[in-house]
This record gives structure tokens, C-alpha cells and sequence, in this order.
């Protein structure tokens, strides 16, 4: 029905009726209640047009907002086509405002648990994979000695060696599996005064072994300040320390350098650790950090280690309250 009502047409009811009345021979009395009774129909038809815009104003085009910002939350971001202004106060709109925010919400979640649930099932997978190849090892050396390999002092010493390196494989991974466990509890952390140049140097010390075999030099910056005090997990970053320095060696060029440098960032202390090895592709540095992820797996494998290493890195970090990143050059 049209909202807008002719005057014409009103007019032409009212001749009607007044034709009707007059037809009755009431005279004066006549037009009087005809006066009424056009009256009566304006004021009908205002009433009508007044509550169609109300309607509108307030129920149709609410409703359609509403159904906008579902269609749009349906086949795109989940933003909204434009939300309702919270200084609204009426019930329409402020139903329709937190409809579509209880959508946006319930996409996030909806997202963020599919997400929970590929990381599982990437990392179980992960795992799987990881702790088999160890397994596998031993399994076969096993079944190699039983076979008769165990009558051969030269040949059942040689399968026992490749045993134990396969198990103490198996069992870091256990350890580093449970460290991750135990670190998502940043309530766990004991926090002293650590001074980072003093630790830096044991952690040089311990891996000085390791760097001569690959000739490669350990060094702190000559920039550095005099003191590096920080709070902290003193076991939590050496163990940062170890795992950073040792894979700055392990994947480092024979002859190269690591140097540890140290830089006063107001209330925070940034530590830099550098190496000249042959870098990583900038397609893997996202994902460096996280568990069993190798840029090159078959190499990662030979040279040892769990990758595991740099995602409790990330863990400690975290757990401090603080960030880590990466950047490298390939050559």
C-alpha cells in the first residue's frame, strides 16, 4: 500500500459523503457532520502516514541493517556492513547491534578453534614422525643382533653405539617435549637478577668444544656495556643462550664467527646474537620458531637436535613477557 494518500481521493470521500447526507434532507446538520467527518478521515490518514514512517524508521530499516551486516558477516570479513551507533538507545537497534557482535565473536572463536585444531593435528603428526625414525633405528639394530649379529664382538659394538645414540635422541625429544609443556606456565619462572655477560661467557666456555671443531670464533661485541643486568629465569635464558649459540655453530661455515652483542633499549636490553652461515630463505623465517619445522629436513636431521630448539626459545621469551626475531641474507 502506498504511503502516500491523494488529496483528491480524500476529497472525493468527502463529497460522497456529504452527497449521502444531503440526500437524507438534514440541512446545516448535514455539513457539519460531513466537516466531521473529513476531519476524522485527514486525521486518519496523518495517523496512518505518521506510524508507516515510524514503522520504517524504526523497525524496517533496523531490520534491514541487521540483515545486511549477516549477509556481509556471511560472505566476507565478518566486519559488518555498518554497525549500529551505540548512542542508539532504542530496543530495535540495540538488539541489532549486539546480534551482529555476538556473530563477529562467535566467527573469531569459530576460527581460532579450527586453528587450535590444525596446530594439534600438525604437531601430533610431527611428533609421530619424529619419535619414529628413532625407534625404527633401534628396532632394526635390534632385530640385526638377534639375528646373529650379537656373535660378532666387532659388529654387535658398532649396532649398541648406533642404539645409544638413537635412544639419547629419543629421550632430548622427551626432554624437550616436557620443557615446552612446563614452560607455557610463565607462573613457574624464577625471577633474580641475571647478569647476561657473565652467563654469555659460560655458555662460550661450554660450547668452545663444539666451535673448534668447525674453527669458528666466539665473540662478544667490543660495544658492549660493561654490565648486562636483567631480570630474570637464570636456567630459563642460559638455556636461550645454549640453544641460540649452539645452532649458530652447528649450522655456522667452517672458519666463521658468532658474536654476541648487547644493546641498552631504555628498561630493556636487547641481545643480538650474529653469525656468518649460509642464511635462510625469507619464505621460512615466519615459521623458524615453530616446533619441527626445518628449512632443510634431511640436513637438520644429520647435524642432530630435535627441532625443537628455537620454539622453546620462543616459549622462554614469551614467558618473560618479551619478543624474539630473525633476519638473515642468504650467502
Amino acid at each position: 500500500m502506498s504511503q502516500n494518500t491523494s488529496p483528491t481521493f480524500i476529497a472525493f470521500v468527502a463529497s460522497l459523503v456529504a452527497a449521502f447526507l444531503s440526500s437524507l434532507g438534514l440541512g446545516i446538520l448535514t455539513l457539519n457532520i460531513a466537516a466531521v467527518i473529513i476531519n476524522f478521515i485527514a486525521v486518519l490518514v496523518v495517523c496512518y502516514l505518521v506510524f508507516s514512517y515510524l514503522l520504517k524508521a524504526f523497525i524496517h530499516d533496523r531490520i534491514k541493517l541487521i540483515y545486511k551486516n549477516i549477509y556481509r558477516f556471511k560472505t566476507e570479513s565478518g566486519k559488518g556492513y555498518g554497525v549500529l551507533d551505540e548512542k542508539e538507545r532504542d530496543p530495535i537497534g540495540a538488539v541489532g547491534k549486539e546480534v551482529v557482535e555476538w556473530m563477529i565473536e562467535s566467527r573469531k572463536e569459530v576460527k581460532e578453534l579450527k586453528q587450535q585444531e590444525n596446530f594439534r593435528r600438525e604437531f601430533l603428526g610431527n611428533v609421530s614422525h619424529e619419535l619414529k625414525t628413532p625407534i625404527q633405528n633401534i628396532q632394526g639394530y635390534i632385530h640385526t643382533l638377534l639375528d646373529g649379529a650379537l656373535d660378532d664382538k666387532k659388529v654387535n659394538r658398532i649396532f649398541l653405539n648406533k642404539a645409544a645414540k638413537s635412544t639419547d635422541r629419543l629421550v632430548e625429544m622427551v626432554n624437550d617435549l616436557t620443557s615446552i609443556s612446563t614452560l607455557e606456565d610463565s607462573s613457574s619462572l624464577d625471577i633474580k637478577d641475571v647478569d647476561l655477560l657473565k652467563l654469555t661467557q659460560d655458555v662460550f666456555e661450554m660450547a668452545e668444544d663444539q666451535a673448534k671443531l668447525k674453527e669458528i670464533t666466539l665473540a662478544f661485541n667490543k660495544n658492549n656495556p660493561k654490565s648486562v643486568v636483567v631480570k630474570a629465569d637464570l636456567a630459563k635464558v642460559r638455556q636461550v643462550l645454549v640453544n641460540l649459540i649452539v645452532n649458530a655453530i652447528k649450522y655456522g661455515k667452517k672458519g666463521g664467527k658468532v658474536t654476541v652483542r648487547f644493546f641498552d633499549m631504555d628498561k630493556n636490553i636487547l641481545t643480538e646474537i650474529a653469525d656468518n652461515g649460509f642464511g635462510i630463505e625469507a619464505e621460512h623465517l615466519p615459521r623458524l620458531f615453530e616446533r619441527f619445522y626445518r628449512t632443510d629436513a634431511g640436513r637438520s636431521r644429520d647435524q642432530g637436535g630435535t627441532g625443537l630448539g628455537l620454539a622453546i626459545v620462543k616459549h622462554i621469551i614469551e614467558s618473560h613477557n618479551q619478543t624474539i626475531n630473525v633476519r638473515s641474507t642468504i650467502g
